[in-house]
């Protein structure tokens, strides 16, 4: 089964319209960009389309790769003021301390659920992905109570957030990173989740039989935008995301189902 996210994505979109109906005021987002990015731009275009058929304001403010830490965290402050939720758009250049720019969003308009300071049982709700992971699931049949499931990738927008959810969900959670782990630790894995931005590192070699392969991983290579997963794990694979066109347009659906969470 390869999962069309767009399609999933629709769906959510229509139960989505009917909730925005009911909110019957101004919603406003904030996005902010910091240096350039073709993989970022082309999420936000996805995320300003989205904004747009549900008629929610998308408020941006671009700012240069040589903006200091308290420029960044500034911005964010005042975007949160003017608006209802705030998306602080990753990743940041290497100078800026990310820590410190994402305590600035407040709890109650953090649609990425990804302010630091916040315990995960603490927050009002959960990271896109992870929700897009656990759509994925259910629109599959796939129970992960009980199944082994790897998280390939530690970072606070995939890795982290999504082993928590699976954790919660019944599974035996194990992650690895490109730096500490090794591949052959796929090779048992019920369930599969990449977000390590590492283009086609995984093989169908790599991988079991009627693994649920969910590849959240998206980079650009070549000016094409790829994903963890090499497309041949497709015919190994009893589930696979395509990059693009699979986890990306579910989550960025979540956003905006966390947005009307927040604000409602």
């Amino acid at each position: 089964m390869i999962i069309d996210g767009k399609a999933v994505a629709e769906k959510l979109y229509e139960e989505l319209a009917k909730e925005r109906e009911l909110l019957s005021r101004e919603i406003r987002l904030g996005i902010l960009v910091v240096g350039n990015n073709p993989v970022i731009e082309s999420f936000i275009r996805i995320k300003t389309r989205a904004a747009s058929r549900l008629n929610i304001e998308m408020m941006r403010i671009d700012m240069s790769e040589s903006a200091t830490t308290d420029e960044v965290a500034a911005a964010v402050k005042k975007l949160a003021g003017e608006t209802d939720a705030v998306i602080a758009q990753l990743p940041f250049s290497k100078s800026i301390d990310i820590e410190r720019v994402l305590a600035a969003i407040p709890p109650e308009k953090d649609v990425d659920a990804i302010n630091p300071n916040i315990p995960d049982e603490k927050r009002p709700v959960y990271a896109p992905v992870a929700l897009a992971v656990a759509e994925i699931l259910k629109q599959s049949g796939v129970d992960p109570k009980g199944k082994h499931a790897v998280v390939v990738g530690a970072g606070r927008l995939v890795g982290v957030p999504t082993a928590a959810l699976l954790k919660r969900m019944g599974a035996v959670v194990s992650m690895f990173t490109l730096e500490e782990g090794s591949i052959e630790d796929l090779q048992d894995a019920d369930i599969i989740v990449s977000g390590a931005g590492n283009p086609g590192f995984i093989k169908p070699e790599h991988v079991k039989d009627g693994v649920v392969l969910i590849d959240a991983g998206a980079s650009e290579m070549e000016g094409v935008i790829r994903g963890d997963a090499d497309p041949a794990c497709a015919e190994k694979a009893s589930v696979f995301t395509p990059v693009p066109g699979g986890v990306g347009p579910i989550a960025v659906a979540m956003i905006f189902k966390n947005l009307f969470s927040l604000i409602r």
